[in-house]
């Protein structure tokens, strides 16, 4: 684990890249206390499953059964322009 102060990572920034890369940890200090840390970035690959028609329609059927059918959105306009 690297210490550096605050001055130190603005100005010496390759040489905290550096002690990052060499020990995985570098606490930052202001005043000679602990203020931060830094640790290497670690990117999580989250996996998207692919877009499966057929699976969404199920999908679709499932979430719709036993619902009451709801006007198309064509039909609320066409109800909307004659209100109005």
């Amino acid at each position: 684990m690297g210490q550096m102060s605050v001055r130190d990572v603005r100005q010496r920034w390759p040489e905290a890249e550096k002690a990052l890369a060499r020990d995985g940890e570098v606490v930052v200090t202001r005043d000679g206390k602990p203020v931060a840390r830094l640790v290497p970035y670690e990117a999580t690959a989250r996996v998207r499953p692919r877009f499966d028609p057929s699976a969404h329609q199920q999908w679709l059927r499932r979430f719709w059964s036993g619902k009451p059918p709801q006007p198309s959105t064509d039909e609320l306009l066409l109800q909307d322009r004659e209100d109005g």
